[in-house]
């Protein structure tokens, strides 16, 4: 059995880590929809209960996967999606919605798309700067007194936002980016999000596999696999960045355990509030990462870690373009 941790003081309980099932639709090269649906029953399978999806993703094809694969298993899952990045069917990126009748029209067509009458976790994917965090939080509130959503959450929002959206309703989960090579969480998120007693769902804790040392080499991704435009993959960046994940790899094979392992277990290390979500659309990998759960590192291991890893070590902007990012 997974350990349980604690998303926010609403009574949120969850595995200590999650499934992100983004790319088996979307953004890193071929999927499989069939293994995808194998991948997250073998989740629910190992204890894993924290299955993290958007509407976006696919776009809104990874949510009726989701659907698919929980159907008969619904009760075994803490399901959690997104709304707020609206595209199109053609894939177009139509910019950033939190207006209130938005919310609504979007928990319905993810509702829909799931196959569930709930969604225990619902985000604001992305901060709307048009609209007040005000009016967009307490349209997510009016889903949870009509039973539609359990909980709530945010995703990439700044402390100040995150205060202003918690005393509208409770916030039971902030989900940002974290790992070793993305720690500005560190800088202010986390304080506060401990203070108002809200939990922290790290995404991308690989680094978008980075971590794992197989990827400097862009040449390598299928030509359709986004992180071939993503800053840390590319050039000099890249060339940097491989030079930091050396150390992951020598503290994983002296431990005799995977470079993602090790980064999987840092996050872990971080906080009983902290839940990473790996991505992944292959079994093989799943089963890899839950192992994570029961490494500890030393003393010594995480000292290393952060000499190799301090603040600010990554080079490069986490994506081509950072301006939905809410600072």
């Amino acid at each position: 059995m997974l350990e349980q941790r604690r998303l926010g003081s609403g009574g949120l309980v969850v595995s200590a880590i999650g499934l992100g099932c983004m790319g088996m639709s979307e953004f890193y090269g071929a999927t499989d929809e069939d293994e995808g649906v194998a991948t997250i029953q073998r989740a629910l399978d190992l204890g894993v209960t924290l299955i993290d999806t958007a509407d976006i993703y696919g776009p809104f094809t990874n949510e009726r996967l989701v659907g698919r694969a929980l159907r008969g298993r619904r009760d075994e899952a803490v399901l959690a999606t997104k709304f707020g990045n609206v595209r199109n069917e053609r894939g177009e990126r139509l910019g950033i919605d939190g207006s209130p009748d938005y919310v609504r029209r979007a928990c319905e067509a993810s509702l829909e798309r799931l196959g569930v009458d709930h969604i225990d976790l619902y985000y604001q994917h992305r901060v709307d700067p048009a609209t007040p965090i005000e009016d967009t939080v307490g349209a997510m509130a009016g889903l949870v007194e009509q039973g539609k959503v359990r909980f709530l959450g945010l995703s990439e929002a700044s402390q100040a936002t995150i205060r202003r959206a918690h005393a509208v309703h409770p916030i039971s989960a902030l989900q940002s980016e974290y790992s070793l090579w993305t720690r500005d969480p560190e800088d202010a998120v986390l304080e506060a999000v401990r203070e108002l007693g809200i939990g922290f769902v790290a995404y991308s804790p690989l680094g978008r596999g980075f971590l794992t040392g197989q990827f400097a080499d862009t040449e390598k991704l299928a030509a359709d696999d986004f992180r071939r435009n993503n800053p840390r993959f590319q050039g000099e960046n890249a060339r940097h960045n491989a030079a930091l994940v050396e150390t992951v790899v020598a503290v994983a094979a002296e431990k005799g355990v995977t470079p993602a392992q090790v980064a999987l277990a840092w996050v872990l290390s971080r906080g009983d509030d902290v839940v990473p979500i790996p991505g992944t659309k292959r079994r093989t990998y799943l089963e890899q990462n839950v192992v994570a759960a029961g490494i500890e590192l030393s003393g010594d291991e995480l000292e290393r870690l952060e000499q190799a890893f301090p603040r600010g070590a990554a080079a490069g902007e986490r994506y081509p373009d950072m301006s939905s990012i809410d600072r």
